[in-house]
């Protein structure tokens, strides 16, 4: 028998004496090894082994950002020939929206069939830091059966993360509706949507779009649906249009308010456009479809079997043009001052922050009177300007304005305020912007489903909503008060 170092075979008074002595061999051991290896442990790598609050499966907006995108083939395809082949380029089954179909997936011009295969065969890798699972139509459905529902609002979306207890909600502009018809691809064939576009032409763009679980899916047998819901009227998602955050009337009154005015310290004097009178209307001659969320709050906030929502997902600014707003077109102010497009944007400045008052105040009111989801401990509004590339002043004009100046007022209202505690703002434009090849094929704003970036924004929506979210919450749950 193999004889132990003296200093181990001591004979200790009692057992405790003989745990601690190892305990500071371990010890040693570990500083040893701190201070000498290369991938030596740091402070960091202890605290968020230790930490109480940790959750495994971590990771934040700018992590996921900072990625980058990774050449992954889903078909041996050499080139397109049939519209139908690029859903096996994108990996999926088929989609079970129908609303212009081949637009959505870049198919609509042949012309423009020669980015196939290459357009679908990346995937966005987040940075290294992140702890996600990986994207997964099936995983999905089983959350949003049990976990969340989602809303895209109104070309603003409301999206509800997994359970059964809430579902997504609404999308808010076309850019939303891109969103919307890449998640019914995503979760085909598991869903069924509403309405039938091919049926019932000419359509409306006002008209609420849905997907509902698939009676026919087999996951139905796996997922824990809560006491009242409806495989027939629940909703796990849904889509309306909402350009601007409010509607004409509340945009108008803004508007002409004390709330709005412009000022030559708001904005840079190099670039602020010449000083104008108030117009009669803030709106040009541009359509728009808008609605207040006096209107769609309460939808949100509804009861099973009608609704049972839990994350609204926010996208804007694609509408925000001089066009839309035509009180702030100003052509003497020239390109250099994008035709009064920075007047467009200290509007947006009032009309974000008062969007945020309503919608806070909508959901701490449902709680104060004792409304929850099941198996939802909250319902988390996610708010998310998404604009790809840059935001075109006026479809007729090639001069632009970064998106990143209109994302940039979301993020300093909702990140550095505590008014605002359900709602948060997802800064995950960067691949989008990487990848200008993703468009559909008639213009530079909209996105196709396939090409990696929508499908992107819902595999980090989906773990921000089922990981980052509770995570959070359970931080708060067990911070003292």
């Amino acid at each position: 028998m193999t004889k132990l170092p003296s200093w181990l075979a001591i004979r200790p008074r009692s057992l405790s004496t003989r745990f601690i002595l190892i305990g500071v061999i371990i010890t040693f051991v570990i500083a040893l090894h701190t201070f000498d290896s290369p991938s030596s442990l740091r402070t960091s790598d202890w605290s968020s082994i230790l930490s109480p609050h940790q959750h495994h499966s971590s990771c934040t907006p700018e992590q996921w950002s900072s990625g980058r995108w990774v050449y992954t083939p889903t078909s041996d395809l050499a080139n397109l020939t049939r519209p139908e082949q690029a859903l096996s380029l994108a990996g999926f089954e088929g989609c079970a929206a129908d609303r212009e179909y081949k637009w959505h997936l870049g198919t609509d011009r042949k012309e423009r069939w020669g980015r196939f295969p290459n357009v679908s065969s990346y995937r966005w890798m987040p940075s290294s830091q992140c702890d996600v699972r990986p994207l997964d139509g099936a995983a999905m459905v089983k959350d949003y059966g049990g976990e969340w529902r989602v809303v895209f609002n109104w070309r603003c979306a409301q999206f509800h993360p997994f359970a059964f207890s809430s579902h997504f909600p609404n999308f808010i502009d076309s850019i939303s509706e891109n969103h919307f018809f890449s998640l019914s691809c995503l979760l085909y064939p598991h869903v069924r949507a509403t309405p039938n576009h091919t049926e019932n032409t000419p359509y409306d763009h006002a008209w609420q779009q849905n997907l509902y679980l698939s009676p026919t899916s087999p996951l139905i047998s796996e997922i824990a649906m809560p006491e009242g819901f409806s495989i027939k009227n629940t909703p796990l998602v849904s889509f309306r249009r909402v350009d601007l955050l409010l509607n004409g009337t509340e945009l108008n009154a803004l508007y002409h308010s004390p709330a709005f005015s412009i000022e030559p310290d708001d904005l840079d004097s190099q670039e602020l456009s010449s000083q104008y009178n108030k117009a009669e209307s803030v709106f040009g001659d541009d359509a728009f479809w808008s609605l207040s969320p006096s209107e769609y709050m309460p939808m949100f906030l509804d009861s099973l079997p009608d609704a049972n929502y839990g994350t609204l997902v926010v996208s804007t600014a694609g509408h925000w043009t001089t066009t839309t707003l035509g009180a702030f077109r100003d052509n003497g102010a020239g390109k250099h001052a994008g035709f009064g497009i920075l007047n467009v944007l200290a509007f947006f400045k009032v009309v974000i922050r008062a969007w945020a008052e309503e919608v806070q105040d909508a959901i701490t009111e449902y709680r104060k009177n004792g409304g929850r989801r099941p198996k939802q401990p909250t319902e988390n509004i996610t708010a998310w300007v998404n604009i790809p590339l840059e935001l075109a002043v006026d479809s007729g004009l090639q001069h632009k304005i970064p998106g990143q100046r209109f994302e940039t007022e979301y993020d300093e209202l909702l990140s550095s305020s505590s008014e605002f505690p359900d709602i948060h703002y997802l800064p995950i434009e960067r691949p989008g912007r990487l990848r200008p090849d993703a468009h559909v094929s008639s213009d530079c704003l909209h996105i196709m489903s396939g090409a990696g970036v929508l499908e992107g924004w819902s595999h980090y929506i989906w773990h921000f909503v089922t990981r980052e979210g509770r995570r959070k919450d359970m931080m708060t749950s067990q911070s003292p008060p």
